[in-house]
């Protein structure tokens, strides 16, 4: 009994020294604003990395196998639908070309000569007919005749088929030419060229893939995918307003708006199941600057209260709590919440406007009932 009450004067001496030392410590240097209504939103943030894509791009080769004997650009260069890009040499295609152009006239040529000597059997069967009336010409020469002009009119048939076939032929050398010029399909940037003039260019082929000399992007089709987690899903919605924080400007965020949302959920190995959505930028110029494959934060805005009393998000403790300055001491106060987000917290109940919350937590002696004094810029919120 006697040993119990010595362990009890003991843990009270040890309490009353605490709070002499609190109470009569140096005052706490602290930084503590005085709150006051605003903006708060609660808001959904993709669960892994987003990336900037264009929803038109293209990886451009030639057609045709060749040499490079013109390249007129280089990476970041803007171009217009239908500018020349690159040309390959096109000796032989020329050659072609100029080779299928006489096949035409040879065939053409041919035509006009079969089809004229159609022309003089029929006039020749006409006029043996008139006579057969007159019992002048036989019927067996009659016969002959009439032979004679239908293989004259097929001759002029298979020569105009000539004249045909050789007008396809000269297309298809033609279409070959074409082969050896790769022209931009859109107005794009060029983001990637993989070949110098004098380089040997191959296009794919069935099976084998040969790699892109050219990679175009339209920079007006700019958008940010981002993955959100599966169990956010019923509160996605198009046209929600959403802000995008790139890792190359990280102490900016872009207003955005989600524009689709996938109608499936993402089931990758040894990863959480995602959603995927779409985001444009509000700014398309700004947008246009911006390098498919960036990585990229969403946030999407799910509610908006306005004029609400807030507290810095960081500046909770947990279980509701905050430390308030009240008369050069901190205080402990519990508070109840409304909507959060990572930089604000909405209260609805524990303070008032104007009461002055402590931010600085981290500080050695931020504790409730530790005397502290308001640091020259204090008032600075966080």
């Amino acid at each position: 009994m006697k040993r119990r009450f010595w362990w009890l004067l003991a843990a009270l001496a040890a309490v009353l020294m605490l709070r002499a030392t609190v109470w009569s410590a140096e005052p706490v240097s602290v930084r503590a604003p005085a709150i006051a209504a605003g903006r708060v939103e609660r808001t959904l943030v993709n669960s892994s990395v987003g990336t900037v894509h264009a929803r038109t791009r293209a990886g451009l080769t030639p057609g045709a196998s060749g040499i490079v004997s013109e390249l007129n650009v280089r990476r970041g260069d803007r171009v217009h639908r239908g500018d020349v890009l690159l040309r390959l040499a096109a000796d032989t295609q020329a050659a072609q070309i100029e080779l299928a152009t006489r096949d035409v006239a040879v065939a053409e040529a041919r035509n006009t000569r079969t089809c004229v000597a159609a022309e003089r059997a029929e006039r020749e069967l006409t006029r043996f007919r008139t006579l057969e009336h007159e019992a002048i010409v036989s019927s067996d020469r009659l016969d002959q005749l009439e032979t004679a002009w239908q293989l004259a009119r097929a001759d002029c048939d298979v020569a105009a088929a000539e004249v045909a076939r050789a007008h396809a032929a000269l297309t298809l050398a033609r279409a070959e030419l074409d082969k050896t010029v790769l022209v931009a399909p859109f107005d794009a940037i060029v983001a990637e060229v993989s070949v110098e003039l004098g380089e040997w260019v191959t296009p794919s082929v069935p099976l084998m893939a040969a790699p892109d000399v050219i990679d175009a992007l339209d920079p007006s089709s700019i958008y940010v995918s981002a993955p959100m987690d599966e169990v956010d899903s019923r509160l996605l919605a198009s046209g929600l307003v959403a802000r995008v924080t790139l890792d190359s400007i990280p102490e900016r965020s872009f207003p955005a708006r989600v524009t689709h949302i996938a109608p499936f959920v993402l089931d990758v190995e040894q990863q959480n199941r995602t959603i995927e959505i779409e985001v444009e930028l509000d700014d398309p110029a700004f947008a246009a600057t911006l390098l498919p494959g960036t990585s990229a934060d969403v946030e999407v805005v799910l509610e908006v209260r306005e004029s609400v009393l807030r507290v810095p998000s960081h500046a909770l403790l947990e279980g509701g709590r905050v430390l308030v300055l009240v008369h050069d001491r901190i205080e402990e106060r519990r508070v109840e919440l409304g909507l959060r987000n990572w930089d604000w917290s909405e209260v609805t109940r524990g303070l008032v406007a104007g009461e002055r919350v402590i931010t600085s937590l981290e500080r050695e002696g931020v504790v409730a009932g530790a005397a502290a004094v308001l640091e020259a810029d204090g008032e600075r919120g966080e």
